[in-house]
Order: C-alpha cells, then structure tokens, then sequence
C-alpha cells in the first residue's frame, strides 16, 4: 500500500461516511504494530465504532486492544469532554455562589458548542509533544464523516485566530472560557497539520461518483488550510471475476469501473491504492489483517441454497406515514447509509401520492438536488445552509440590538456576532423554523451524521429547558421544539442502517440516545440489502448471508417496525429510480 510507505508519525483517515474509513485505519494501526512499532489508534468521530470492530471496550482513554502487542486506542467522547470541561469551570465556584447562578452557568454551558470546544481541547492535545503520546512511533486518526472533519481541522486556526484577535464573548454564554491559556497549544498544532515530514492526510472512498466529487471537494478544502500530503485509498471494489457470474454484480462492477475513469483530475494526480471488497465483516483482528492484503479468492456459497428474505417495503411505511395527513419525517443514522437517497425515495413516494412535501437536509455535505435530478409536483426542496443561516441571524440580532448603539457598541456587537459558537444558535433556529411547517403539510429532513444531529437536539433540549424555567412558574401554556420531537403524532424518526455489524449497534446506540431525550424512533429501513435483493454472484451471496443474521437482530431486538430497500442495479438517481427504490415488489437479479 503506497499509503504505508514510509508513514509519518501521524496519519488520518478521512471521507464521507460509510465509506470504510475506521476499517482502514484500523488495519493500518495494526500493521504499524506488527511491524513492531508502538501505535495510538484515536476517534475524533462523535458516533465512534472503534469498539465494536476491535471487539472490546475501549472509551474517553488510552486502552491496550488483546491480541495486538503495540496498538492501543482512544475514543474522544464529545460528551465525556464536555462534562469534564464544564467541570473544570464550574467546580471552583460551587458552594462560593448561590445556587441559581450556578445553575445558570451550568445551562450555559450545556450546548453543542461547549461539546465541540472539549472534543477539540482533547483533539489538539494529541497533535502536540505531550507527557500523554510521548511513547508512541504513531498516531492514527480514524476522523468523522467528511463535515465534521473539515469542521475539526480547521478549528485550531479558527480558534487561535479568534484567540489572537480578543473577539468577544457573548453569544458563547461562556464555552471559551479559558481558552485563551491554550493559545500556544493550538498554533503547534496547526503547525504540526501543515507539516508534511508529520502528517500525512489518507483520503477514503468508494467507487462511487458522488463519494469522489466529495473527496475531491476535501482534499482541495484541506490543502487550503495547508495539509499537502494526501493519498487516496478507494475502498470496496467488487473483484472483475465476480461480475461475470451475475446481472447484479456485473451492473455494480461497471457502475464502479464508470466512476474510476472519471476520476476527477485532482484526485487522479495523487497516489492511490484500491482495496477490494471482502465478503466477510470486518470485525475482529483476523479480518482486518486481511484487508490490506492481495485480493481475495472468490467466495464459497452455495447457490442452492435459498437466501430467505421476506420483509415490508418502503413504500409500506410510507403508507402509515401518508395517513397521519402532515408531519415530520426526520432520517437519522450515521453517515453513509444513504440517508439523503432514503429521504428522497420517502419524499417522492409522499408526493406521488398528491400531498404536499417539503425535503430539506440539515447535512452540510448532502447533495439532494443531485439525488433527485429533477423535480416532482407537490414536492419542494431546500437545505439548511449553516453560513446562510449564520448570516441571517447576524443581520436579524445587527438589526433589533445595534439600531440603537454607538459606533462603538455597534462594532463589539458585530465581534461578538464572528464568535465561532453563532453558527450553533443559527442552525438551531432553522430547524426550529422547519419543525412548525410541519404542522400543516409533510417535511422529510434529511439529518447530518449521528454525531451532527445529536449536538442539534442537545440545543433543542437546551432551549426547551430553558423556556420551561420561565414560562412553568407562570403556569403558562407553551410548545417548544423538543415537545413536538417528542409527539410521534408529529414526528416519525426513521433510522436509516445497513445489514452489517457496526452499522446495526451504532443505529441501537443513538435509538438509546434518542429514547433518552424522550424521542421515540418509529420505525428502522435497511438500505442496500443484497440479501434483498437476490445475487447469484458467490461473493455477493456470501455477504447477503452475513446479513440475514443482522436483519434478525433489528426485527426481533431494535425495531418495532421496519422496511427492507434492495440494492439496486443502477444507482437510485432521479425520480423514477427513487420510486423503484421504495416499491412494493423486489425484482430478482
């Protein structure tokens, strides 16, 4: 693997969700230890699947894997940080102030950007000489989906520009508390992200067109900010010998052959390894040594046997969903199990049948116009752009609190307004904005990845807790957000998941996140079955097996309904394609 040559001390896996990103970072953590060097294996991704492909418990600190002398792994907990940072700032007043302003300081430091701010203290941490890594050859960083990565490498020269500039305050309600001592922390690491005798930046993908437009879209976002060493990996390939056994692997086998040879020309210049695909779950030390390896002989499944597969379609939930008359339909799930295409297919479908839609993404690297490409009557779409949004809010608030200011006061306000936690409040008022249209006509969102959407409700909750402080007193009546969440007569959750391993627990874990604020998911889809979808191919047979046992475990343990979307010859594009994507019968490959 030219990624492997001579690797510098750090390296990071990036790429849109899904595309096999913690499993080439955690065969390359392992191959690094077994060639003798001592390896740190760290997730910076908010919905982490670390544990569950080393099969052991690892968590918020360093921890040896069994079975792999030289590897040891950390999990950045979001949420684990930020309690331990508002710790750090609300512990030394605690019993010195009154109750209530305590009180009031811990809610101001309840939301996503307190959370993002603690994830990335930890984060630059590791990037800097340190007592902590001191002892490891190298650091490998399995990253989160490709927004959220972006978001991360770039906040140390967001933050410490923020820093030297002495911006304000206010709109934080307290988060950059103390920021200011971790100044010379954050410029060594953004000098250790831009030096290529250090970093190197390993961008994943698939064999798809939109994965690569979007890792294209990356690598020249973050050669931007100065990481210049990049690689590409493309992940997942179907071996050329199985496309002749079967109309549907032979479909997937072009389809993939397509895309390469429209690589785009940026990507095209960098060095690039292909890793094809496995029939087996890459679960467990032995599996993932082989992923690096020579590509594997074709699979050995039986094509007798029948792979018996009897499940509702989309288009079955939807029409549990087109009874209630409007409401909201929200797709949550981690990235790459095709939330946007699965949002789409149910938008359309609602459409179809004359009512009126509205399909909106809170994802900042969704592309729905290119999943629909076209339009559809009774069916509008629109995305919440987070530096429209953030403008917006900053003319409203220039608008009703600076009309009466000074120049000066005026000029601190419009500071305050550049903070970097703006955005958060931003976003969390569109959102607000689309759950009340849901109240008269159908909106289908199309959430961010796990980790995104769960910061969002954290301030839906942040906000409904507050309202309730004011208004409970008063005995008055009120609606919040986070109540109508909280209504399944006015919101259907929808978790959207694949037939494997990893994706199946991490959807089990945020139905536990989301049980605990009260949100209840309505029903689960799992998407790209290729059980469903019948395959003669060996290797496509033996995964279609692999995933019977998964599918078992979301009917009788996870859902209390759910659908079943094939994997589709062609890929789901466009209006009629998106239908077939929800239709009631499956065409046998």
């Amino acid at each position: 693997m030219k990624f492997l040559e001579q690797p510098p001390r750090f390296l990071f896996f990036t790429g849109k969700g899904g595309v096999g990103k913690t499993s080439i970072a955690c065969a390359t953590a392992i191959a690094l230890a077994e060639a003798g060097r001592r390896v740190l294996l760290v997730s910076t991704d908010p919905a982490s699947n670390v544990a569950q492909v080393f099969g052991t418990i690892i968590g918020n600190r360093i921890t040896d894997i069994p079975g792999a002398p030289g590897l040891s792994a950390l999990e950045i907990d979001p949420q684990a940080a930020a309690q331990a940072y508002r710790d750090r700032i609300v512990g030394p007043v605690r019993g010195l102030l009154p109750d209530a302003v305590v009180k009031g300081i811990e809610e101001q430091l309840s939301g996503a950007c307190t959370t993002e701010i603690a994830a990335f203290d930890e984060f630059t941490a590791l990037l800097v000489d340190s007592a902590l890594t001191a002892n490891y050859d190298h650091i490998v960083f399995d990253t989160a989906p490709t927004g959220h990565t972006i978001r991360l490498l770039q906040l140390p020269g967001a933050w410490s520009g923020f820093l030297e500039s002495g911006k304000g305050d206010a709109s934080c309600l307290g988060p950059l508390a103390g920021l200011d001592k971790q100044r010379a922390q954050y410029g060594r690491a953004v000098e250790a992200l831009a030096d290529a005798e250090r970093t190197r930046l390993v961008l994943v993908a698939r064999a798809q067109r939109s994965a690569l437009n979007e890792i294209a879209r990356t690598h020249k976002e973050l050669a931007a900010i100065g990481i210049a060493q990049q690689y590409l990996v493309i992940n997942g390939l179907l071996p050329e010998e199985e496309a002749k056994q079967d109309s549907l692997a032979a479909a997937i086998y072009e389809r993939e052959q397509a895309a390469l040879r429209a690589l785009p020309a940026e990507l095209a210049a960098l060095p690039c390894d292909r890793v094809a695909l496995r029939p087996f779950n890459l679960v467990g030390l032995d599996a993932l040594r082989q992923l690096l390896g020579a590509t594997p002989s074709p699979a050995n499944a039986s094509e007798d046997e029948p792979i018996a597969l009897d499940a509702p379609s989309l288009s079955e939930l939807v029409d549990a969903i087109a009874a209630d008359g409007h409401g909201l339909v929200m797709l949550m799930g981690k990235g790459g199990v095709g939330k946007t295409t699965l949002a789409a297919a149910v938008a359309v479908e609602l459409a179809r049948r004359g009512l009126p839609v509205h399909l909106t993404t809170s994802d900042p690297a969704a592309h729905l116009s290119e999943t629909l490409h076209g339009s559809l009557e009774h069916l509008k779409v629109s995305r919440i752009d987070p530096h429209a949004e953030t403008e917006r809010y900053r003319r409203e608030i220039l608008a009703a609190k600076g009309a009466e200011l000074d120049a000066a006061g005026r000029a601190l306000l419009e500071e305050d307004l550049r903070s970097p936690c703006t955005e958060e409040i931003a976003v969390f008022q569109a959102f607000s904005r689309i759950i009340r249209e849901a109240g008269e006509s159908f909106v289908v969102m199309d959430t961010a990845p796990t980790g995104h959407t769960l910061l969002l409700l954290d301030a839906t909750g942040a906000y409904h807790r507050e309202v309730a402080r004011q208004l409970d007193a008063k005995g008055a009546h009120y609606t919040t957000p986070m109540m109508q969440l909280q209504n399944p007569k006015q919101t259907k959750v929808l978790l959207a998941t694949l037939a494997e391993t990893t994706p199946v627990l991490e959807a089990a874990g945020l139905q536990a996140d989301l049980r605990r604020a009260g949100i209840e998911p309505w029903a689960w889809i799992i998407n790209n079955s290729v059980a469903a979808a019948r395959p003669h191919s060996p290797l496509l047979r033996q995964r279609a097996r692999n995933e019977i046992r998964e599918i078992d475990a979301v009917a009788a343990t996870h859902a209390r309904r759910y659908a079943i979307v094939p994997l589709l010859k062609e890929e789901p594009v466009g209006v009629s394609r998106l239908l077939e994507l929800a239709g009631r019968a499956v065409e046998a490959a």
